[in-house]
């Protein structure tokens, strides 16, 4: 009888536990990239602060399709579509540990799959650009398994394509949500600032719901180009022709509607007469990260980022032009100024794509520095959901008479600067590449600095340039491209000239 209590009594507590939430294991350092910066050593302190907050905001919960997930850092029974996504762009630097890419999985198969959910996807109609999202995973992870789910047995990207398509304003889902604004109308789009993510934005003016989004179209133009060539990696040519079809046809009516000439800018438009809506935003340069523009209209958009009066300066990427009669230069307002990080860093890719890197690491830098003085000086030293556009403070929200700051501990996208922009443009490690199995280097500082612990695929390496020579140790060989040049990196330790 003694023998069969304790059994009993073992297999309750084995029962108990298996019902316990699981415990999150500590935070562990050696699954994350480790920077060297001699040149500002607190940039690398507050690389590694991000990393702990964003951990912080690793959650587990019941009844959802995805758990654990990335919190956004907003409210705890609610997730946002574009806040995820820009997530996965910093977590895919550490993907076992970080559950970013998997955090998708919470809006495929809810919106596409119809999965029941305890939490609320606040704006379904939000900025579809999961695409990209999943090729920059994939380009660092060379995850197979992941995008064979995606493209080929779940056909989620393409779903979710043609799901925003199809779009109407009062569609409502099986799954709480917020009002869905989107409208596909002719050549465009039709939303709202709220959906868009862009809450308060001036964009449209008074106007506003009679206006075609330049970034609805240039984001559903960026997918169907990620989808067609991650189609590719699958040999599914039939999903490669259907999307460049897309995208062509999406790149010719932005080209031919929403370029203004005489401004050298993409502008909304009003529906109907297609006249041009002239309020400059970063929201334009999604264009730019789908390729649409040629080297012409480029080279006017990178002089609009590096102009100090409009997205460059000290404190690049406001959300509005400063010349724009709405920018609040005293407090941000939130999207009339306030500089955020998530918009700010697509922009920066979208200059890298023609080759800008000097204005985007600049404005990069600038952009961390502001981070960093923000940190050091105001009261609670955090990171902040946004940041005011003239001075090192985060931005608040005009409500009237009363002022609102923004949210604290918002990693969160705002991660993106302090871990991502850190490595891609202040390091200069701007291209990772896994399935070639290449790094590019835009080596251009000076003293000890470099990165340890960064793996991609199956490699991990170190690269650390010291004043006259590069150190590089790697499980694997790999191609490693030094301002252009190229080294053949082999399993073990080497050391390189260092030529600049």
């Amino acid at each position: 009888m003694e023998k069969n209590n304790r059994i009993f009594l073992i297999i309750f507590f084995l029962l108990i536990i298996s019902h316990l939430p699981a415990q999150k294991q500590p935070f562990n350092k050696e699954q994350i990239p480790q920077p060297i910066f001699e040149q500002n050593p607190e940039l690398v302190d507050l690389y590694w602060k991000t990393w702990e907050m964003a951990y912080d905001h690793i959650k587990e919960q019941e009844d959802i399709p995805q758990s654990p997930y990335m919190d956004e850092a907003f409210w705890d029974d609610t997730i946002w579509i574009w806040d995820t996504e820009f997530m996965v762009l910093f977590c895919k630097y550490a993907p076992n540990l970080f559950p970013g890419i998997e955090s998708l999985n919470n809006f495929y198969k809810s919106i596409l799959d119809k999965e029941t959910s305890s939490l609320k996807i606040q704006h379904p109609d939000n900025p579809p650009f999961f695409a990209w999202v999943e090729s920059e995973y994939f380009n660092l992870t060379n995850d197979k398994i992941h995008l064979e789910s995606v493209i080929e047995k779940n056909k989620y990207l393409q779903r979710h394509y043609d799901w925003f398509e199809s779009l109407k304003p009062n569609t409502k889902l099986h799954f709480d949500h917020a009002y869905i604004a989107l409208d596909k109308k002719g050549i465009g789009y039709k939303w709202g600032g709220i959906q868009s993510g862009m809450d308060n934005t001036p964009r449209g003016r008074n106007k506003q719901h009679e206006i075609l989004w330049v970034d609805a179209i240039a984001q559903q133009a960026l997918s169907a180009l990620y989808i067609s060539r991650l189609a590719s990696y699958m040999d599914d040519n039939e999903t490669v022709l259907k999307f460049k079809k897309q995208y062509e046809t999406k790149k010719d009516i932005i080209n031919t509607y929403y370029w203004d000439k005489e401004d050298g800018f993409y502008y909304d438009i009003l529906e109907g007469n297609n006249t041009f809506v002239k309020v400059k935003t970063p929201a334009s340069f999604w264009v730019m990260l789908a390729e649409v523009p040629n080297k012409k209209q480029a080279k006017k958009l990178m002089e609009y980022a590096k102009d100090p009066m409009e997205f460059g300066g000290e404190y690049p990427w406001p959300t509005v032009s400063k010349k724009d009669k709405d920018f609040n230069g005293n407090y941000g307002d939130y999207w009339r100024g306030g500089i955020w990080v998530p918009t700010a860093y697509m922009a920066t890719k979208a200059l890298e794509k023609y080759g800008f890197y000097e204005v985007a690491d600049e404005n990069a830098y600038h952009l961390l520095m502001l981070m960093l003085n923000t940190y050091k000086t105001y009261e609670p030293a955090t990171i902040w959901e946004c940041y005011n556009p003239t001075k090192p403070e985060p931005s608040q929200r005009v409500h009237g008479s009363n002022l609102e700051i923004v949210r604290p501990d918002f990693c969160g996208w705002s991660a993106l600067a302090p871990i991502s922009m850190f490595i891609e443009n202040v390091l200069g490690f701007h291209e990772v590449n896994a399935q070639t199995k290449t790094i590019e280097w835009r080596k251009y500082r000076i003293g000890k600095h470099g990165i340890k612990n960064l793996m991609f695929g199956n490699i991990k390496t170190d690269i650390i340039a010291y004043d006259d020579y590069i150190e590089v140790t790697s499980n694997a060989n790999y191609t490693l491209k030094i301002n252009g040049k190229k080294y053949k990196v082999k399993k073990g330790n080497q050391r390189l000239k260092n030529s600049s």
